[in-house]
């Protein structure tokens, strides 16, 4: 490798700064507004509402997100670094934004359509909590085993079965819900649809009673 490439390339451990910026101010947030807290969440096992909307007032819910949808405009890294920042003082946090972020966000802006983008971006860059809807009873370490179907009816879609273990399941309005629509084709049958939380026959379940991370939601 030439010594010319070596130098354009920054050390692993450097940050720009633009992330300097938002890791120092979110430090600084996590101390100020969510350390005084952590405890009371974690013994009621209950994320606090008002910690939630200042996530969204700060921009954390929506790093990836383009400012034209009202998100931050950032990249992957700097969600991880933020992630990093709030785990510090309390997982729990760190956790609802590590999923609206690494799994949310980033599926429907790979995957989704230009119309899907202009929909749900604004809400999550806003106030919509989403989670991701994968795992399930019997295939919790196989992700391709997913006995939820989905069927085509007319223009829409039925979907059967039970998700668990969600993560944000209290707090989500918008999920991501996994579901094969063709057994015969095994893993590419698989599809993902985007579910609001007040549509027919979505109900969420219990809130499982954890030895850890008591404030993140996880549900059936």
């Amino acid at each position: 490798m030439s010594e010319a490439l070596i130098d354009a390339r920054p050390a692993l451990t450097a940050l720009s700064e633009d992330e300097v910026m938002f890791r120092d101010a979110v430090r600084e947030f996590a101390e100020a507004e969510v350390a005084p807290l952590t405890a009371k969440m974690d013994e009621e096992q209950k994320m606090d509402a008002g910690l939630v909307r200042q996530l969204f007032e700060m921009g954390l819910m929506g790093i990836e997100i383009p400012e034209a949808f009202g998100g931050a405009d950032s990249t992957f890294f700097t969600s991880v670094l933020i992630v990093e920042e709030l785990s510090r003082v309390d997982p729990s946090i760190g956790v609802i934004v590590d999923v609206q972020n690494t799994l949310v966000v980033n599926a429907i802006k790979r995957w989704g359509t230009p119309a899907q983008l202009a929909e749900i971006f604004p809400r999550l860059a806003a106030d919509t909590v989403g989670a991701y809807a994968l795992s399930e009873a019997g295939s919790g370490s196989d992700a391709f085993a997913l006995s939820c179907r989905a069927e085509a009816d007319g223009d829409d879609w039925v979907i059967n079965g039970q998700k668990l273990w969600i993560t944000n399941g209290n707090e989500a309005d918008l999920f991501i819900v996994f579901a094969t629509v063709d057994p015969d084709a095994g893993y590419r049958g698989i599809t993902a649809f985007l579910v609001d939380r007040g549509m027919d026959g979505f109900t969420v379940g219990k809130k499982e009673d954890k030895l850890g991370i008591r404030a993140s939601s996880t549900c059936e």
